[in-house]
């Protein structure tokens, strides 16, 4: 279903293009992927950027008309800027899975629920075809998966860490701040003591009749945890010494690096796909394949501009770069999550996006606050060029 490639991405958006106005805002909420635009494993990759959809959006449509889709790009922009933010967060989601899977580990009848759960053997109708669909096509209708979080949480009673790994492992777009941050709003330790609840009507809704479930939920308890850290200071880029020491770093979190290129010249170029360290358990085959290809094909878009390019991975970068005497690590801005964690340790040298740098200020409260910075931000693009 999903093509790791730039072309593949360009030929989805324009496809969807003129459906990005009314017809995306009234049918958006309806469990089926023809109503939305399936481009966040690209976008959560940046095989195309944030930049890319809202300028050719904005092209198509005025920015009152595609106000809805604007606002779900953004979204993704927010969650990201509100964790850099606070990073904490994601050392205690860590750690909170990490208890989690102790007790599976431990608790036979919890390893019972949480199998069945991930299997789609619930005896939830609804709720089993999600999560076969997650496992089959590694993508979800953003509606289902707030149904399938609330019904995790609060009808199975389950860990919701543990539902946040399972997204994380098998969706194509599997993001640490989106996902994580939405598994705790849906929880109630994002917004605190606001929940969400899956109700009945609504399901039948908004899958046109295809599922009535019973047995429900008919209360969502906000959980307890945490209350928020005190933010942290706004990402800035390192300075870049350059010279034969330096090399381009290319991970999955960045895949259009045309930006980066065209201030920094690499004499080698290293290539790190860290997939694996996004569970604790195995994460999906096709997950790993589609990064593993989405890697492939930013080295053949810009092969022109990169020298002696060099696949490796994670336990093995630093040999490489003592091998190839390089002492420092140039990449687009690695973001908080598994990516982080598993290179940080090393000599790098990251630099933050102009669109990141701009709209990570503003990531300060809710969403909603977030979003009254939008039409500025906008404004903000206008003369970039797809990169």
């Amino acid at each position: 279903m999903f093509e790791p490639t730039y072309t593949a991405a360009l030929d989805r958006l324009q496809g969807f293009l003129p459906n990005a106005g009314r017809s995306y805002a009234e049918k958006r909420n309806y469990d089926d992927r023809a109503n939305v635009s399936t481009l966040s494993p690209y976008i959560r990759h940046r095989i195309i950027t944030e930049e890319d959809v809202l300028k050719a959006t904005l092209q198509r449509h005025s920015a009152t008309a595609a106000e809805k889709f604007i606002q779900e790009v953004y979204w993704r922009t927010y969650w990201k800027g509100w964790l850099e933010l606070r990073p904490a967060v994601w050392d205690d989601y860590k750690a909170t899975l990490q208890g989690s899977v102790n007790r599976v580990q431990t608790e036979s009848g919890l390893r019972r629920d949480w199998e069945a759960a991930c299997k789609g053997e619930t005896g939830i109708a609804c709720f089993d075809h999600w999560a076969q669909e997650l496992v089959e096509t590694g993508y979800l209708h953003n509606h289902a998966r707030m149904w399938f979080a609330s019904i995790w949480i609060f009808t199975l009673r389950l860990p919701w860490a543990l539902g946040a790994d399972f997204f994380l492992r098998h969706l194509l777009d599997g993001d640490p701040a989106s996902n994580t941050l939405s598994w705790r709003w849906v929880a109630g330790l994002q917004t605190i003591g606001k929940t969400y609840l899956a109700r009945h009507d609504n399901i039948a809704k908004y899958t046109k009749g295809r599922f009535h479930p019973e047995g429900l939920a008919i209360e969502a308890v906000p959980l307890e945890g945490r209350p928020h850290p005190p933010r942290g200071a706004v990402p800035q880029s390192d300075p870049i010494k350059g010279g034969g020491s330096s090399a381009l770093l290319i991970t999955e979190e960045d895949l259009s690096p045309g930006w980066l290129l065209d201030r920094f010249a690499p004499e080698q170029t290293i290539v790190v796909q860290t997939t694996k360290s996004r569970s604790p358990w195995q994460v999906a085959p096709q997950v790993n394949d589609f990064v593993a290809g989405a890697l492939n094909d930013c080295v053949a878009r810009y092969g022109a501009k990169l020298r002696r390019v060099s696949y490796v991975t994670p336990a093995n970068v630093e040999d490489w770069c003592a091998q190839n005497n390089v002492r420092e690590l140039v990449s687009s801005y690695i973001p908080v999550g598994p990516t982080r964690d598993a290179l940080s340790h090393l000599p790098l040298s990251l630099q933050v996006r102009k669109y990141d740098a701009d709209a990570w200020p503003h990531a300060t409260h809710g969403f909603f606050r977030f979003k009254e910075k939008i039409p500025s931000l906008l404004g903000r693009l206008k003369g970039l060029e797809l990169t």
